[in-house]
């Protein structure tokens, strides 16, 4: 049988390429409206970052979603992200 392609994103906070479904993805839509997407199937242009507090807290000072996005990310949505990883910690 022939193996299936592993699709592989990179993290915007630690800069490596890792598994699609074990980053979270961050989509920005057509009204500019920003959302967390955990089924990865949400219209609009996504960034993927790390599960882990360290990735978003770097992805934040590098401005990494900033340049995925082309536009300036509020901070909700790193709140968000520590909240969602603090939810599935426990």
């Amino acid at each position: 049988m022939k193996q299936r392609k592993i699709p592989l994103r990179k993290c915007t906070g630690c800069q490596e390429m890792k598994n699609k479904k074990e980053l979270i993805r961050v989509v920005k839509n057509d009204e500019g409206e920003f959302s967390l997407d955990f089924t990865g199937k949400k219209q609009g242009r996504g960034a993927y970052v790390c599960p882990d507090t360290e990735c978003i807290e770097k992805a934040r000072k590098n401005r990494g979603f900033e340049r995925s996005f082309k536009s300036s990310v509020p901070l909700e949505i790193y709140e968000a992200l520590k909240r969602e990883l603090e939810k599935n910690v426990k």
